[in-house]
C-alpha cells in the first residue's frame, strides 16, 4: 500500500476540517468578542443600564420640580437614543455574521455551478 498517498489524503482532509473550524468557530468567537467590545465602548457614552438605575433621581441633584422633570426627560432621551444605537449596532453585527457564515457556501455553489458539464 502506498503510505504517502494515504498521508496526503489524510493531511488534505485535516486541512479542510481545520479551515472550517477556523472559519466558523474561531471567527465566531472573534466576532462575538468584537460585538461585546463595541457595546462596551458604546456604553461608555450612553450608560443605559446606569441611566435606568437612576432614572427617577433628579438631574445634577436639583431637587426642584423642574430639576426632577428635566431629569426624567433627559434620561428618557438618553435611554431611547442608546437603545436605538444598540439595536443598529446589533443589526449590523448580525448581518455581518450571517454574511460570514454563508460566504463559503456561496463560493462552493459558484465553483460547482461553473464546472464543465459532461
Amino acid at each position: 500500500m502506498n503510505y504517502a498517498l494515504v498521508y496526503m489524503v489524510h493531511r488534505g482532509m485535516f486541512r479542510v476540517v481545520d479551515f472550517f473550524h477556523h472559519w466558523y468557530v474561531d471567527a465566531s468567537k472573534a466576532l462575538i468578542h468584537r460585538f461585546v467590545s463595541a457595546l462596551e465602548n458604546l456604553d461608555q457614552t450612553f450608560a443605559v443600564r446606569l441611566t435606568l438605575a437612576h432614572f427617577f433621581e433628579p438631574l445634577y441633584k436639583d431637587y426642584s420640580i423642574p430639576g426632577r422633570a428635566f431629569g426624567i426627560v433627559f434620561r428618557t432621551g438618553r435611554v431611547i437614543i442608546g437603545a436605538a444605537l444598540y439595536a443598529v449596532i446589533g443589526a449590523c453585527f448580525l448581518a455581518l455574521y450571517i454574511a460570514w457564515l454563508v460566504l463559503p457556501l456561496i463560493v462552493l455553489f459558484f465553483v460547482f455551478d461553473n464546472l464543465p458539464k459532461s
